[in-house]
């Protein structure tokens, strides 16, 4: 009998980039990426659709470390993905296909995984494979969990998750232009990481918005994108915007009241302008530990 399995995550914005810091903030919105995996005995792990998505070092990688915290070695996997996430413009493809890949791999496997453990083997596999500096356990966790989560990139933790206002909606500018980890050079960041540190903090004492501007208007400096697009989306209403991750999409947090003027106000620097539901952790909680299937 052949062992399938199936997983899901959503995509997510920036509240604060952890590149710099290591300390970072993130929020799911309901763009999804879902994965299919089929066990190949003996076999090597493959990428049916690697034509269309491109590397898959990321699928690879995060087939071994899942399959090593579930304690199964010596299996292949044929993996499938199918996504609605625009890749490399900053919400969180790359994190939401490991996440995906991963709960389908524990699927496929029968296995279950504690939340976090699960979350620090995708980071790891993040990381190893290129596709982030950090490990983005933040983006992971928001792909993953929903909600609000801040984390310590580096020691691997979700230092909060918390959910937010139902009712909250996000615009997103989407440029035709896309940014890759593999070629970004962390230094370009080195000369705001103590004000980005600022922006955390300020996230931590729960002011989400106000900490997601001033790193959108950071990282918008430090890489030389324009600031223009967040002043005006503030300018129309918004709670809060910036640059998400290292962009070039502008994200925008809004209540419903004002999603046309904001989706006006950024459609004056782009045509592709999309708005997104935010994505919250289920009512009924969560186990710690997670099982599809």
């Amino acid at each position: 009998m052949v062992r399938r399995g199936v997983g899901e995550a959503h995509g997510a914005v920036s509240i604060i980039n952890a590149i710099s810091t290591g300390f970072g903030g993130a929020l799911g919105i309901d763009f999804y990426t879902r994965a299919y995996v089929e066990v190949v005995e003996g076999g090597e792990t493959m990428l049916v659709n690697k034509d269309s998505v491109g590397d898959d070092s990321l699928v690879k990688e995060v087939v071994r470390t899942v399959s090593e915290l579930a304690g199964v070695k010596g299996l292949g996997f044929r993996v499938t993905t199918q996504s609605d996430i625009p890749i490399a413009v900053g919400l969180k493809s790359s994190s939401s296909a490991a996440v995906s890949v991963g709960l389908a791999v524990l699927d496929a496997l029968g296995e279950t995984a504690d939340i976090g453990a699960f979350l620090a083997a995708v980071a790891e596999a993040s990381q190893r494979s290129g596709v982030s500096i950090t490990g983005a356990i933040d983006d992971a966790a928001a792909c993953m969990l929903g909600g609000i989560v801040l984390t310590d990139n580096y020691g691997r933790k979700i230092l909060r998750h918390e959910a937010v206002d139902q009712d909250l909606a996000v615009v997103i500018l989407i440029p035709a232009e896309k940014t890759y980890t593999k070629s970004f050079r962390r230094e370009t960041l080195a000369p705001i990481r103590d004000l980005v540190m600022e922006a955390f903090k300020i996230a931590e004492r729960r002011d989400y918005w106000r900490a997601m501007t001033l790193n959108g208007l950071l990282h918008a400096a430090a890489l030389n994108l324009p600031t223009r697009p967040i002043i005006d989306a503030l300018s129309a209403g918004a709670l809060g915007a910036g640059v998400t991750g290292t962009g070039p999409a502008i994200a925008a947090i809004t209540t419903q009241e004002y999603v046309e003027p904001v989706s006006a106000a950024l459609s004056k620097h782009g045509k592709n302008i999309v708005v997104k539901r935010v994505v919250n952790p289920p009512t009924d909680g969560h186990d710690r530990h997670i099982k599809l299937g």
